[in-house]
């Protein structure tokens, strides 16, 4: 299975973007689908997933209010809209997948298949 991320860029502060995940194959599902995000000299971080079970979506406590994560099951993607960007907001951001319990859904290593990341850059 091979994720396909797209939709990054630069913007300034407050501005908005959206990124977009496709999976390449529709035998993916059940899965939970979600983002990440790297900053240099930073650890790989949880930004949102949209989990199978239930339908719901987690968001960390940096992006709620401002990211939406949003899912075609039919068309196998992940979206991520992004508002209100801040220059923390800055990383290479990578769509991921992966089958896991609800503790497990914060952690990368809970997730099996990685998209090559896509750059966000936020300035002020």
């Amino acid at each position: 299975v091979q994720l396909q991320a797209s939709g990054g860029g630069s913007v300034q502060a407050g501005g908005s973007l959206r990124l977009s995940c496709a999976a390449s194959e529709r035998s993916f599902n059940p899965c939970n689908m979600g983002w990440f995000r790297q900053a240099p000299g930073k650890e790989r971080e949880f930004v949102a997933v949209w989990r199978w079970s239930g339908g719901r979506k987690y968001y960390a406590d940096s992006v709620k209010g401002r990211f939406t994560i949003s899912r075609d099951n039919v068309k196998n993607t992940v979206d991520l809209q992004m508002n209100s960007l801040k220059p923390d907001d800055t990383a290479v951001y990578y769509c991921a997948a992966g089958q896991t319990v609800l503790s497990g859904i914060y952690s990368p290593q809970n997730y099996r298949h990685w998209g090559q990341g896509t750059q966000v850059t936020v300035s002020s």
